[in-house]
């Protein structure tokens, strides 16, 4: 039996304490605040988060995705509370994942093309 499946809620929480914080926006119950289509919101999860963080969710997308479908799936019940896999009605045209494995990485391509992970340093807004 795989070693994720044995672990508490509480134990997968701090494994990844940087999904579990988009799990309680992004990803949260009101992710459609975050966008209109489901991809929208995965593109706009890094915005606003600063460098050591997006490095650090990086981090943790790539140990989840180390994981079989298994741990994925039980990983994500605990991390977020959508469903990418599910077909929703509402918002209209929400969109849906074929697998969460591919949900997150999707996640983890959207973080590791962000501009300040690609130059490697927090880019000022203003300039």
């Amino acid at each position: 039996m795989s070693k994720l499946l044995n672990f508490t809620n509480d134990d997968i929480l701090d494994l990844f304490p940087r999904l579990t914080n988009l799990g309680a926006s992004s990803f949260g119950e009101d992710a459609d605040l975050f966008g209109d289509t489901l991809a929208e919101v995965i593109e706009d999860a890094p915005q606003g988060l600063r460098l050591p963080f997006k490095l650090q969710t990086i981090n943790e997308l790539k140990t989840l995705l180390a994981c079989n479908d298994a741990e994925i799936d039980h990983v994500t019940l605990i991390l977020i509370s959508i469903s990418p896999t599910a077909d929703v009605e509402e918002p209209p045209n929400w969109g849906r994942f074929p697998s969460l494995r591919a949900f997150w990485s999707a996640v983890l391509h959207v973080f590791e093309n962000d501009p300040e992970v690609q130059a490697g340093r927090e880019i000022d807004p203003i300039t």
